[in-house]
Order: C-alpha cells, then sequence, then structure tokens
C-alpha cells in the first residue's frame, strides 16, 4: 500500500462531492492508479498522487493533493460565475 492511499481515497470523496455540487451531470471522472497505468501517468505527466487532471476543455489543467480547497478547484477551473 502506498502511503499516498488516505491522500488519494479522500482526494475521490472530494472531488466527487465538488463535481456532484458544482458539475451535476456535465463531468466524467476516470480514477486510474498511477501504479497501474505508468504509461498513461507519464504520456499525461503525471508526477505526483493524487492528481486531478482536466482534460476537456482546453486548456488542461492539474491539481495536486486532497481537493479539499474548493475555491482552489472552483478558480482552476473557472467555475466562478
Amino acid at each position: 500500500m502506498s502511503s499516498a492511499a488516505p491522500l488519494s481515497a479522500r482526494a475521490v470523496v472530494n472531488t466527487r462531492a465538488f463535481c456532484e455540487a458544482h458539475l451535476p451531470g456535465r463531468y466524467e471522472l476516470e480514477i486510474l492508479s498511477i501504479a497501474d497505468n505508468v504509461e498513461r501517468a507519464a504520456n499525461d505527466e503525471i508526477i505526483a498522487a493524487p492528481t486531478l487532471l482536466r482534460v476537456w476543455p482546453l486548456p488542461v489543467r492539474r491539481f495536486i493533493g486532497d481537493m479539499s480547497n474548493p475555491d482552489r478547484l472552483l478558480d482552476g477551473l473557472d467555475l466562478r460565475s
């Protein structure tokens, strides 16, 4: 088990809650293990876990950590109204 596992689990819960609160029905969330998807992680330039990668709309955005700061996500994803 990775030392990042508890942080990653928290990130998944926080990301799902954020998406449901701010993007209901308008998001697709794919959760991958870097250990099981090394090539894809390298292609996506993932260098830390956990990482949230927004691929659309462009530009690609990366967020690292447990995703517990909704204001950071709102600003970074350009979701402020």
